[in-house]
């Protein structure tokens, strides 16, 4: 029972994101072009780095804990499928997070196929958004330079007088006062 262990865990793996794709609607298994475009090039490298590693003697399986079936290269059966449900459980784990969040993915259709009118809009909004608040900053200095003007033209503009407290040198009731 020990061989079919590593296949356990991959149907472990895939019964549990099977709900993303069924509650949350993923559609990652909807859309199948998408999923190969993923899927190809990750299981086009790993498994050519095992089958060299496996070929040089760095790499090897106990084949206890495999079904025993070997693909070309001496790669087991079970290591071919863990390249492929690895990588759909996290393309099944991403696009339900952005499922959740509302997180685009960028591959939306759009109305507008060049995204002009959208990144138009965006830029003018910025554009009146920056007018607004320089406009608010020249009002605020504005109001500080009045602010400060009120206070120099006050009684005896530029005297500044300090209240000393009673029995400090200099002060009422004190040495000298």
């Amino acid at each position: 029972m020990r061989h079919l262990s590593y296949l356990a865990v991959l149907a472990g793996c895939l019964l549990g994101t099977a709900p993303l794709e069924l509650f949350l609607g993923t559609r990652v298994y909807a859309r199948p072009r998408r999923l190969l475009l993923t899927l190809l090039p990750v299981v086009a490298i790993f498994v050519g780095w095992d089958v060299y590693a496996i070929a040089a003697g760095q790499w090897s399986f106990d084949p206890r804990g495999v079904t025993g079936v070997r693909l070309p290269g001496h790669l087991p059966l079970d290591e071919l499928l863990f390249f492929l449900v690895v990588p759909v459980c996290a393309v099944m784990t991403l696009e339900a997070v952005r499922s959740v969040r509302g997180w685009p993915a960028g591959d939306e259709p759009d109305d507008d196929p060049a995204g002009e009118s959208a990144d138009l809009a965006d830029a003018d909004a910025d554009s009146a958004a920056d007018a607004d608040s320089a406009a608010d900053l020249d009002a605020d200095l504005d109001a500080d330079a009045d602010s400060a003007a009120s206070l120099d033209a006050g009684p005896g503009s530029g005297d500044l007088e300090v209240a000393k407290a009673p029995g400090a040198a200099g002060g009422p009731g004190g040495p000298g006062g």
